[in-house]
């Protein structure tokens, strides 16, 4: 049975998990012969029985038990679209580009899983375009809902007083027993293209501008040689987009176009592209591109190696910390914050039990002694860039049953979530009655007075 961590603070954190994974759901929902129906309206929100049929099976699967399991998480669901419908009445808003940012991020990765841009059309049975749109929707709603959580309980902090009481809270039989655990920190690289790579890439571009330059069809040329999958097909043309919606070099060199006109060879994070205006429509626009990805070197991989060589041996000669070295070397966005250590998707706990570790993670930290830095290895980045790692094996603590001395920081942890749940429970019940809510009869027992 999970105690540490209450069933509100489970279904808020995979509340977000499921915005993030909002187009796996609306593909499912396209294969299956059930029809779904609303269940709850708040404000302009609506909480669909597929949604709360999904958290309920993935909280049963991962062993919340509780006799109103589901009742529980349809008042998750009905807060979240409060807090939600609250962010609109306030005017609470995120940064767009940020928006972006997560957005592209995310999309490599999908496309990086599924192999490329045209299976995942095929698997979403929608274009790339509605999967655009579809997914920065979804984000959106993660980080207001995430913005909005942190205005009200972002300052809650807990005193080691208060993790004691919390910890003798829980009845001594309820108490969980943890397999072994470790921390593992990483130091990623990703391999740069080399100067001669992008220098091939720039050079076919600069060709096929000429061949338009000269005549030649920009669509027709988009179609034999973008490697953008997704828009190819479609002769480059990436459909209406508003501003700070694509990365921005894209975004800045198609918006000093007029309609017709050509951009001259431009790079962003995907390679390089020439971009034709096509029509702009208020504060929209629609453009097509080449794009062109510069190759990988194995030299590339090779200097990545010996680079993260040099810093291992910093660290291991106390010239600089391992948590020091990964803020300032590494890539990897979600470690490099917390001093390169890893963990388990939304988890605050850097503690990993070792048979949820990553079959590659495994078996090199297995070789590894308490304090000791594995050498370079490949890795590839979740989308699928060619890069090299270290791994760091900062603790491993042998299986035992929760307590104080050895879980302190877990505790805390959960300390600090029951802390800032209740503050964000006291704030749902001074606003409940301020945005419309409307449950279905038979979920009415489950509403936010209850």
């Amino acid at each position: 049975m999970k105690t540490l961590i209450s069933i509100t603070s489970f279904t808020r954190a995979l509340f977000c998990f499921c915005l993030a994974l909002g187009l796996a759901l609306s593909a499912q929902a396209q294969q299956t012969t059930l029809i779904d129906n609303i269940v709850a309206k708040v404000g302009g929100h609506i909480v669909l029985r597929s949604e709360l049929e999904f958290q309920n099976a993935n909280a049963v699967g991962q062993g919340y038990t509780s006799p109103n399991l589901k009742c529980d998480i349809m008042r998750s669901l009905i807060q979240n679209k409060l807090l939600l419908a609250r962010a609109e009445i306030d005017s609470v808003v995120v940064d767009e580009s940020r928006i972006t940012e997560q957005l592209e991020g995310r999309l490599q990765q999908f496309i990086a899983q599924i192999g490329s841009e045209e299976r995942l059309e095929e698997y979403f049975k929608k274009p790339m375009s509605e999967i655009r749109a579809d997914l920065r929707r979804s984000i959106k709603e993660q980080m207001t809902l995430q913005k909005m959580e942190q205005e009200i309980a972002g300052q809650i902090k807990v005193t080691p007083k208060e993790v004691k009481q919390y910890f003798n809270t829980i009845p001594k039989d309820s108490l969980p027993y943890f397999s072994t655990e470790v921390e593992v920190g990483q130091i990623v690289k990703i391999s740069t293209i080399g100067a001669a790579q992008k220098q091939a890439a720039r050079e076919q571009l600069e060709a096929l501008r000429k061949r338009i330059l000269a005549g030649e069809d920009f669509a027709t040329l988009a179609g034999q040689f973008s490697q953008d999958p997704g828009s190819a097909s479609q002769g480059g043309t990436l459909g209406f987009f508003k501003k700070r919606e694509l990365v921005p070099e894209y975004e800045a060199a198609a918006l000093r176009l007029k309609p017709g006109e050509m951009s001259p060879v431009i790079e962003s994070m995907f390679g390089f592209h020439l971009i034709q205006l096509i029509e702009k429509r208020g504060e929209e626009f629609n453009s097509r591109h080449i794009l062109i990805k510069p190759a990988t070197a194995q030299v590339d991989v090779q200097q990545t190696a010996q680079f993260l060589d040099s810093i291992r041996t910093l660290i291991q000669n106390d010239s600089m910390t391992f948590a020091k070295a990964a803020k300032e070397f590494s890539d990897d966005m979600l470690s490099k914050g917390n001093g390169g250590m890893m963990s388990l998707g939304n988890s605050a706990t850097t503690y990993i039990p070792v048979d949820k570790l990553d079959p590659s993670v495994f078996f090199v930290v297995d070789t590894l002694q308490v304090g000791e830095i594995s050498r370079p290895l490949p890795y590839r980045t979740e989308d699928g860039k060619d890069a090299m790692r270290i791994l760091y094996l900062k603790s491993k603590t042998p299986p035992h049953q929760a307590n104080l001395q050895d879980d302190y920081t877990k505790i805390a942890t959960a300390a600090l979530s029951n802390k800032r749940n209740r503050a964000i429970s006291e704030w749902f019940e001074k606003n409940k009655d301020t945005v419309f809510v409307d449950v279905a009869p038979e979920f009415e027992a489950c509403r936010l007075e209850q």
